[in-house]
């Protein structure tokens, strides 16, 4: 799996481009082995309750076990994964009783975060939205779906931040990381065109928040995450038995 540059550089909304050091440290080296494996175990390359097949990621990142491990353990702490004692670790799996929950409790943060965000967000702001909403854009366009969750996520962010709530921020993120695999897997339903219809819903997102229209965008979010979870129910219903 190559490395999502594209979205990396959209992280990247100052006016002077990050130097290029050909030595990467220690820290960077971790943080990159820890992205490449949350993206593929986030874009279904594992099924739930797998055990992850370690000789086979040190052989696709091209590292010793050391510094897999390692990682896994970040991932784990997520809730992506759970360590099995001497076992290794594998995917971890989440219920459907699991991901209602998880799903609700989403859904009303974000809803929080929109009407919260709408009451300080900038000019500035907006714009940094937008223009990571137009590259997502072209992701769908293209069916890049690896290029398309990644500004999907950032939008996402990109709102809470503005919220101006380290407590919502904070708790936002541990929900991130137990349902990003859900997330992503939501734009794969069969049962319907969940992608397109996700894409439609961030054209509404864009416009309230353009509006500063706080309540609307609240109700946007609470039900763009319920359209996901049914999504979701779908694409499992899909799957043989």
């Amino acid at each position: 799996m190559m490395l999502n540059k594209t979205a990396d550089s959209a992280e990247n909304t100052g006016n002077e481009a990050p130097h290029a050091d050909p030595v990467r440290s220690g820290a960077s080296l971790h943080d990159e082995i820890v992205g490449r494996l949350r993206d593929h175990i986030v874009e279904g390359n594992l099924k739930e309750g797998e055990r992850i097949p370690e000789r086979e990621l040190c052989e696709m990142l091209g590292i010793s076990r050391t510094p897999l491990r390692e990682a896994l353990k970040v991932l784990a702490a997520e809730g992506l994964l759970e360590l099995l004692p001497n076992r290794g670790a594998r995917v971890r799996e989440l219920s459907p009783q699991d991901l209602t929950e998880l799903f609700d409790v989403m859904g009303g943060l974000e809803a929080l975060a929109g009407r919260l965000a709408c009451e300080a967000i900038t000019d500035d702001e907006i714009a940094a939205v937008e223009k990571l909403h137009y590259d997502m854009y072209r992701s769908y366009l293209r069916r890049d779906m690896h290029g398309y969750f990644q500004f999907n996520q950032m939008i996402h962010q990109r709102i809470v931040q503005a919220a101006r709530n380290s407590v919502l921020q904070a708790t936002y993120a541990a929900m991130t990381s137990r349902l990003r695999r859900a997330r992503f897997s939501a734009n794969t339903s069969r049962d319907r065109d969940r992608w397109s219809e996700a894409m439609r819903e961030h054209e509404e997102i864009l416009d309230a928040l353009r509006r500063r229209a706080g309540q609307e965008l609240g109700e946007i979010l609470f039900r763009h995450l319920r359209n996901k979870r049914g999504a979701i129910a779908s694409t499992s219903n899909d799957q043989p038995a």
